[in-house]
């Protein structure tokens, strides 16, 4: 990363009256989760479609159990928040952004601090009822009673994610949209940016006129438009451009 480059990014971040960031996977695995679309992303190893909405509602068993293997495979060991995550935490703490919106369900943002996050595909940790909408903890769906039920009312449990074939929850899609149009700097990291609705946000903020901060490993669908395309490493970048904001 240049480094007068990047002090002049930190600089339009200072500068904003709102900014906002919006975060992929590519922030999450320094922490030891898999992407999904990548080369050797966990598509590569399942088929999508055993996650597909229609495979849930027509065989909720055989769902769950593909959905189990998924998920020791995600989280198994454990995962923590990584050096990226504790930045954005702590832009946010020190007014630098609003908030995170983010695509990743493994809730580490929270876990790092983060207060103000907009999860547009759920949260892995949770299950929710079909039919009354509690939600429970992940540890309410188990290997050896599938499918998992609610403990309230019996009603089926699902993954409290967006699956193939589902629309984005929309509060969550409500808040994202209202926290891009507001913002005049959008901070992306480890987003490729081809995933739609998500990848409209930045587009359409850039097309207001918001400055565009983009931090990825690989160019990206809007790396053309944005004012600062940094291909890095999240848990290098972040926490210099922290440091950066120090300074003003």
């Amino acid at each position: 990363m240049d480094e007068d480059e990047l002090r002049f990014a930190a600089g339009a971040l200072a500068d904003a009256e709102r900014a906002v960031a919006m975060t992929g996977a590519g922030v999450s695995t320094a922490s030891g989760i898999p992407d999904f679309r990548g080369p050797d992303g966990v598509w590569t190893r399942y088929d999508a479609e055993d996650f597909h909405i229609s495979r849930f509602e027509a065989d909720p068993e055989g769902f769950w159990d593909d959905r189990i293997a998924l998920v020791e495979e995600l989280y198994g060991d454990g995962r923590e928040p990584n050096r990226a995550h504790e930045a954005l935490a702590a832009l946010e703490r020190e007014g630098h952004i609003e908030g995170v919106i983010t695509q990743n369900v493994d809730g580490l943002h929270q876990a790092a601090g983060s207060d103000r996050v907009v999860e547009l595909h759920g949260n892995g940790e949770r299950v929710a009822c079909v039919d009354c909408g509690a939600t429970d903890g992940l540890d309410a769906a188990r290997a050896d009673d599938l499918p998992p039920r609610c403990r309230r009312c019996g009603g089926l449990l699902k993954p409290d994610v967006v699956l193939f074939g589902e629309q984005l929850p929309d509060y969550a899609w409500y808040q994202a949209h209202a926290m891009a149009q507001r913002a005049d700097a959008v901070l992306v990291v480890g987003s490729s940016l081809s995933v739609e609705p998500a990848a409209s946000l930045p587009r359409e903020a850039a097309a207001r006129g918001a400055t565009l901060v983009v931090v990825n490993r690989e160019r990206t669908a809007l790396s053309g438009r944005a004012e600062y395309d940094f291909r890095a490493d999240a848990t290098e970048a972040l926490p210099r451009i922290r440091d950066a904001l120090a300074d003003y």
